[in-house]
């Protein structure tokens, strides 16, 4: 398989996982990468959510680091946009910080079994 096809393919995974984050929850980009077989490509599925922009079709808003900081913020059209997708989820953002992260955070792994 030519690499510039599964870089495609890479792509298109993470958007079909990403479209099945449920609204009001987030997963991070290493749980993505992980779940599709590509552990340690967290920056990947970054590059992936920032080439799928403008982010209509997919909720990229949902995706956090590992620990809940929104690192992709900057990618988005308006500085705050990020928090504000989130926070119109119900999703308490503080200083760049899903509050009770653990509690909403979704992993593939588990929940699509």
């Amino acid at each position: 398989m030519a690499e510039k096809q599964g870089k495609k393919n890479f792509f298109e995974d993470v958007y079909e996982v990403v479209r099945l984050i449920p609204e009001g929850r987030v997963t991070s980009y290493g749980a993505i990468a992980s779940y599709l077989g590509s552990k340690g490509s967290a920056r990947m599925v970054g590059w992936a959510l920032i080439a799928s922009q403008p982010f209509t079709a997919i909720p990229a808003h949902r995706v956090v680091n590992r620990i809940g900081m929104l690192t992709g913020k900057q990618h988005f059209e308006a500085g705050n946009a990020m928090q504000e997708r989130l926070e119109k989820e119900g999703v308490k953002v503080v200083k760049d910080q899903v509050q009770d992260f653990e509690k909403l955070f979704w992993d593939p792994a588990k929940e699509l079994l």
